[in-house]
């Protein structure tokens, strides 16, 4: 511990809790903004949800601006386009509402904002002069963490890859989480975003940058996550659970802003840019392969995550209880009706030597990973998932 250094910024401010939604337009004056880019997720529109988050601003006057187009694997564009429209619209302040990609979209227009250029200028590590405009985050999943972030995913049509913009000033100045907002979310929805959400804890933990205060939040989203999804996926209306599950993501968001993610999260990313396979449910899928493959760069502390699961480890070796936490995941997916394997997604067996090569371009997810991957390595791990699971 006395050797150990770490920087935390945790600049965003939560309000958590049932109704909170209710105070939108007194967060918005507070930061001050007076016009608002409103950037939602179509699906969540098409649910009512529209209506539930703009309420506020129509009582207090608050003039906004709706902009629903935004994809599940949101493109450089569509982050322009929002940016241009703001502009036109003379917005002070972004809102975004939905899961990542709307969150990703609303941090990059209001970057756009005041720091002018096009998306693509800012991919890649502190390439963001100034601070955006005003930007609140409300999350309709339980999954990202987007809303704790300092990062913003996107895909380059031109080229199909995908990247992020990474910078303190993407962290959103304000966050509203509301559980009754994400009791709609479907049974599949809840159940890819939430192992989404496990997976940043897990990565977290066992990443080569966790430290005390990354530790706290990651195992406490893992026990909140693992004990509450089940439910939340039973029972979309069990607000307890959707409670839960909504804090673990929120717990887990702030693991992986302080400590980083690692291998699943770099090999999930030619899975969205080369096919289009949502970030969260490619997550899922690898999670287990992943955590296989890791076992023995940290042994003791996948042996901790298997206690945080709620298996008893006391009469297991240290490699028992780590493979436990392995088989533990692959029950919880199995559970939720998480695919068990990329056939299943239609992933073709030729493209893992590019999905392999594109993996390990993503710098500091491989770097913070507990096990330095090889290619051969990273192919065999796709191999893996591929062919399924052996029970």
């Amino acid at each position: 511990m006395n050797e150990q250094k770490f920087t935390v910024t945790q600049p965003t401010r939560i309000h958590f809790g049932v109704d909170t939604v209710n105070d939108l337009a007194a967060m918005v004056r507070d930061l001050g903004g007076s016009r608002v880019f409103l950037v939602i997720d179509p699906g969540v529109a098409a649910a009512g949800l529209q209506e539930r988050v703009t309420a506020s601003l129509e009582v207090e006057q608050v003039p906004f601006t709706v902009y629903d187009q935004v994809a599940p694997e949101p493109g450089l564009k569509l982050a322009d386009q929002g940016a241009g429209l703001a502009l036109e619209a003379g917005c002070d302040c972004v809102v975004g509402v939905g899961g990542g990609s709307a969150m990703d979209v609303a941090k990059a227009v209001s970057i756009l904002l005041t720091n002018g250029g096009k998306a693509e200028d800012y991919i890649g590590l502190g390439k963001i002069g100034k601070s955006g405009v005003p930007k609140i985050m409300i999350p309709t999943t339980a999954g990202t963490g987007a809303e704790v972030t300092f990062t913003a995913v996107f895909i380059n049509e031109e080229t199909s890859s995908k990247a992020g913009m990474n910078g303190d000033p993407l962290y959103p100045d304000a966050a509203i989480l509301d559980p009754a907002l994400t009791l709609s979310a479907p049974p599949h929805v809840t159940a890819a975003t939430g192992i989404d959400a496990l997976t940043h804890a897990l990565e977290a933990y066992v990443s080569s940058q966790a430290h005390a205060i990354s530790d706290m939040y990651a195992l406490e989203a893992v026990d909140l996550i693992a004990g509450n999804l089940g439910k939340a996926y039973a029972r979309g209306d069990n607000l307890e659970a959707r409670s839960a599950v909504l804090l673990g993501s929120l717990l887990a968001g702030k693991a992986l802003a302080t400590a980083g993610v690692g291998l699943v999260h770099a090999m999930a990313y030619p899975l969205g840019g080369m096919h289009q396979i949502p970030h969260g449910l490619a997550n899922a899928v690898l999670l287990p392969y992943v955590m296989a493959y890791n076992l023995m760069g940290a042994p003791e502390r996948f042996a901790t995550l298997a206690e945080m699961f709620g298996v008893d480890t006391s009469a297991m070796t240290t490699r028992e209880a780590a493979e436990a936490s392995v088989e533990a995941v692959w029950r919880l997916n199995d559970d939720v009706g998480i695919p068990k394997s990329l056939e299943e997604l239609g992933i073709p067996r030729d493209d893992i030597p590019e999905m392999a090569r594109i993996a390990l371009t993503v710098a500091r997810p491989v770097a913070n990973n507990p096990r330095r991957p090889q290619l051969e390595e990273v192919m065999a791990v796709y191999e893996a998932a591929l062919d399924g699971w052996e029970q």
